[in-house]
């Protein structure tokens, strides 16, 4: 059973659609269920504070939910805080998923750190505790 909050994000997502000239990009995916998420950040360079975050995602309503969480959980923080922002987090922000629906709070965390990598990687940046990630999709699609 999905909660309220879950419910209200995917009927009425927030943030969803492209930043023309983003700052960073990441996408993500879980080959197993077939969710597929994008997230674009619009990074202010002098204060580096999120200005905008939005997200393009194909997937279950719990994965649309969970992306929308997430931009709404980044927008107007530091990248050092967004990189603070966990699954755990979004889930509880989402008052909860159910155990087979995890897996979607994961992928935003990922998307979150994909799209802070690739920022890192434009402005050769490094941001302390953030990993490569290890299924950033973004690439493979690009070659095709």
């Amino acid at each position: 059973m999905y909660s309220e909050k879950v419910m209200d994000h995917f009927s009425n997502p927030r943030n969803v659609g492209e930043i023309e000239n983003p700052s960073g990009v990441g996408t993500v995916g879980n080959a197993k269920c077939g969710d597929i998420m994008r997230m674009y950040l619009d990074i202010d360079e002098d204060t580096k504070i999120i200005n905008e975050c939005k997200f393009k995602t194909f997937g279950c309503g719990a994965a649309v939910a969970t992306s929308s969480m997430a931009t709404e959980l980044v927008k107007g923080k530091t990248i050092y805080e967004a990189l603070e922002v966990t699954n755990k987090a979004v889930m509880d922000a989402l008052d909860g998923l159910p155990a087979v629906k995890v897996h979607c709070s994961l992928l935003a965390e990922e998307a979150i750190h994909a799209a802070l990598w690739d920022y890192a990687e434009k402005h050769h940046i490094e941001i302390p505790g953030l990993k490569k990630p290890k299924n950033d999709i973004g690439d493979e699609e690009e070659e095709a």
